[in-house]
This record gives structure tokens, C-alpha cells and sequence, in this order.
């Protein structure tokens, strides 16, 4: 079991944003992707909503569902317009059935939305030339709008890192450490200048009830100049740190979440890039050790860095010194 007294001795982090009280938190603190496990309420849901970020931050294939989704509602509404407006505003239309000139109306649509203008069915009334100029407006506007949000993702920077899916308690020196690793795994994509800040959140038992207590935790390399190569952060389990005498057991009692957060340069895009995951106590093995994930090439000129292989590691007991 391990020592409650010696781990409330060990100097609180309060700066990391999330409260003390542990009655009102469902699940992790942040996601394995980084993004906060937070959902807000209580405004209106359109003043909460920003359509730009959230258009930026989408996964790839809903944003052009999206985009594909709008351009097809929106041709639909124009074509439902133009249909009741009447033929008699258009002329070249050769259909004679419902759905015949709703379909004229809707490749018109589309056709005066994006500029193309073939042709054939052309408007000749007032009352279709102003719809058709307002949707050529909104046609531009709209294409506008998407080729922003396109140069928007294209050139948003990114630290294209990924980490271990688990962390390890794995022998180190004369006792443990926990460990977890990542990589940049993008060609020709190397950063510099990085920094790593792992935090620990953990519920403990103050004054006759639980509370959270964060720390930051001693690490034994924080900071590289650059990052060709996978990064195994380790943190000595030793007196000082608030893991000292932890058992699997006791990390789940006390709801153990490791809080990581990587900053640094990329040359390609000029800037600071920042990456965040979460590891929560079920997902830090014990007795475990990462296997190298580096081996030299066959003609012995060049180190092949083996990607496949970061979440793989094998038993460690036997490795344990009694």
C-alpha cells in the first residue's frame, strides 16, 4: 500500500487548470487525442458554436461531407425556388414531368452557383433573374469561405506526433520508472527545440475527504534540441515522486491520470507547435519494458526508425533487482 502522508508531502500543482473536487468530474481530465473531456452547457448552443474552428478541426472526411452536404442543400433549396416560380421565367426547358423540370431546375442551380452557366435553360422573367443573381452572389461568397477553410487545414501547423498507447512501470537502475514514448512520424518532418511537461492528477484523502491533487513530475530528460528519432520519457519512481510504493491497485484507488503536454519548433511551417495526450491508470501496465523500436539498414549506411513497433514491449519481472 502506498504512504498517503509521503505523497501530500510533495509540493501541489495548482496552476493546471481543473479543480479540486472530485465529485463532479465524469472520466478522464483529457482525451488521448488532447482535446479536453469537457462538454459545455447552459448558453444557447449558436452562441457557443464556432462553425470556423469547428469546420478547421473536423476530422478530413466530415469536412467534405460537410461541404458536399451544404452544396447539395442548397442547390436543393434553389431548385424548389425556381420551381415555383414557374417555367414561364425560364426558357430551354424540354421536360414535361414533375420531376423532370425539378431536375432542369436543380442542374440549373448548380450551374449558376458555381459560375458554369451552360446555357440551355436560362432565365427570361424578373422574378428568376434576381433568385439566379442572388445565388451567383452566394456562390462566390461560399467558395470564398471554402477555400479558406481548405488553406486553413492545409497550412494549420501540427506536431504530427503520436504516443505509446500505454506507459510502463519498467525497471530502471536500481528500482522503476515510469515510461511511455513518442514520434514524429511524418518524412522530412522534424522538430526542434522541444519540451515536455507531465503532470499527475491523483485523488487523495485531505482533512477527512477526497481531493484532487496535482503534480508535476520529475523527469529525466525534459528537453532535446531535435527529434529525428523516437523520445522515451522517463520518470524516476524514487522517494520523490508522488508514484513512491504505488501497486497497480493503488493507482486505480487513487484515479491516476498522467497529463502530458509537448511543445516545440517546426522549421516547415515557422512556428511553435504543442501536442497533448492523457494516460489514465488503466492504461499504465506494470512490469513491463519497451522494445527498441531503431535497427541499422542492411547495407549498414542508415538507422530505419520502425514505427509499427512503438506500442511494443515484453515482460520485464525477471529484470526487477530484488
Amino acid at each position: 500500500m502506498a504512504s498517503g502522508r509521503m505523497t501530500l508531502r510533495l509540493k501541489a500543482n495548482n496552476d493546471t487548470g481543473f479543480g479540486t473536487n472530485p465529485d463532479n468530474y465524469g472520466g478522464r481530465f483529457v482525451n488521448r487525442d488532447g482535446s479536453f473531456n469537457v462538454r459545455k452547457e447552459g448558453i444557447p448552443f449558436l452562441r457557443r458554436f464556432s462553425l470556423y474552428h469547428s469546420m478547421l478541426n473536423m476530422p478530413v472526411l466530415k469536412f467534405f461531407a460537410s461541404l458536399f452536404a451544404f452544396y447539395l442543400v442548397i442547390n436543393f433549396l434553389f431548385a424548389w425556388i425556381y420551381f415555383f416560380i414557374g417555367m414561364s421565367q425560364f426558357q430551354g426547358i424540354t421536360a414535361s414531368t414533375f420531376m423532370g423540370i425539378f431536375k432542369e431546375m436543380f442542374f440549373f442551380s448548380t450551374e449558376t452557383f458555381t459560375t458554369v452557366g451552360y446555357g440551355r435553360v436560362n432565365p427570361v422573367g424578373d422574378a428568376a433573374n434576381s433568385v439566379a443573381a442572388a445565388e451567383s452572389m452566394l456562390g462566390f461568397l461560399s467558395f470564398a469561405v471554402a477555400t479558406g477553410l481548405l488553406y486553413g487545414r492545409f497550412s494549420k501547423p501540427r506536431a504530427f506526433l503520436i504516443f505509446s498507447k500505454q506507459a510502463l512501470m519498467s525497471p530502471y537502475r536500481e528500482g522503476q520508472a515510469l515510461m511511455f514514448r513518442f514520434v514524429a512520424y511524418k518524412d522530412n518532418h522534424t522538430l526542434t527545440n522541444l519540451d515536455i511537461k507531465v503532470n499527475i492528477a491523483m485523488q487523495l484523502e485531505e482533512n477527512g475527504r477526497k481531493v484532487y491533487k496535482f503534480y508535476d513530475l520529475d523527469l529525466e530528460r525534459n528537453h532535446v534540441e531535435t527529434l529525428p528519432m523516437n523520445w522515451t520519457v522517463v520518470h524516476p519512481v524514487n522517494e520523490e515522486s508522488p508514484l513512491h510504493l504505488y501497486t497497480a491497485e493503488d493507482m486505480k484507488r487513487a484515479d491516476v491520470e498522467l497529463y502530458v503536454s509537448v511543445r516545440g519548433f517546426d522549421d516547415v511551417y515557422s512556428n511553435v507547435v504543442q501536442q497533448r495526450t492523457s494516460y489514465t491508470f488503466d492504461e499504465i501496465l506494470f512490469d513491463r519494458k519497451f522494445v527498441q523500436m531503431y535497427r541499422e539498414s542492411a547495407d549498414g549506411r542508415t538507422t530505419i526508425l520502425e514505427l509499427h513497433r512503438l506500442d511494443e514491449h515484453r515482460e520485464a519481472r525477471q529484470e526487477i533487482k530484488k
